[in-house]
C-alpha cells in the first residue's frame, strides 16, 4: 500500500502545481527568527523573485522558509508551501498562496527540483545542506541543466566554498562540476548569475 500512497501524492501534487513555473526554490534553516538579518534578506530574495515573474517555491516551515513564502506572498507570483508532516517539527506559515502537503521526503524534494527553474540557498544547517548537495548532484550527472546559488552573507558558505576548492584540487570535482554551483553576497548579484548560467558540457562525469 505504500507505493499506492507514494503514486497517489505524486499525481495530486503534480497536478495542483502544474501552473507554477516559471519558478525558483529556497532553501534555509527553520530555525532563524523573524528578528534576524538572514531572514530580512530572505524575505528581499523573495520579492525580487516574484516582481521578476517567479514563483517562490519553499519548505512552507517557519524560519527562513516563512520568509521566503512571506517576501513572495505580497508580490504578483505565487508563493509556494511545500509542506512535509512530521510529528514534532514544523508547522506550515500563513504566506502561501498554494500550500501542499506531502508524507513523504522524496516526493516532496522530487517537487522541489521538477517545477523549480533555479535554486537558491540560504544560510541553514544539515537539512539545507542535503537539500543543494542532492540537487547539484543530480545536475552533475545531467538529470538537469538549471542554476544553484549560494547567498553567502557575511561570508556564511566560506568555509562550505573552501572546502569544495579543496575537493576540486584533490581532482574529486572537476573545474565544471565546480563552477555548477553559483555564489554571491547580494541577492541582485546571485539573480544575475543565474540568468547568465549556461551548465556545462561533460561527456561523463566521472574518470
Amino acid at each position: 500500500w505504500r507505493a499506492f500512497e507514494i503514486m497517489a501524492e505524486f499525481v495530486g501534487a503534480t497536478e495542483r502545481l502544474k501552473s507554477i513555473t516559471p519558478a525558483v526554490s529556497i532553501f534555509g534553516s527553520a530555525r532563524t527568527p523573524v528578528d534576524h538579518p538572514y531572514y530580512k534578506l530572505t524575505e528581499e530574495v523573495a520579492r525580487l523573485l516574484s516582481e521578476s515573474g517567479f514563483s517562490v517555491i519553499s519548505g512552507g516551515g517557519p524560519g527562513l522558509m516563512e520568509a521566503a513564502n512571506k517576501g513572495a506572498y505580497p508580490g504578483p507570483s505565487p508563493s509556494v508551501g511545500l509542506n512535509i508532516e512530521l510529528p514534532h517539527e514544523q508547522s506550515r506559515n500563513p504566506y502561501q498562496d498554494i500550500s501542499q502537503n506531502f508524507q513523504h521526503f522524496f516526493m516532496r524534494k522530487v517537487m522541489f527540483v521538477k517545477y523549480a527553474n533555479a535554486y537558491v540557498v540560504m544560510p541553514g544547517g544539515f537539512g539545507t545542506l542535503e537539500e543543494i548537495i542532492e540537487i547539484v548532484t543530480w545536475g552533475q550527472l545531467q538529470f538537469h541543466d538549471k542554476p544553484c546559488g549560494f547567498l553567502n552573507v557575511d561570508g556564511y558558505f566560506d568555509h562550505l566554498l573552501a572546502y569544495l576548492d579543496h575537493a576540486q584540487a584533490e581532482h574529486f570535482l572537476k573545474p565544471e562540476n565546480r563552477q555548477m554551483l553559483l555564489c554571491d553576497d547580494k541577492a541582485t548579484g546571485l539573480l544575475l548569475k543565474f540568468e547568465q548560467y549556461t551548465a556545462p558540457k561533460i561527456e561523463k562525469w566521472a574518470r
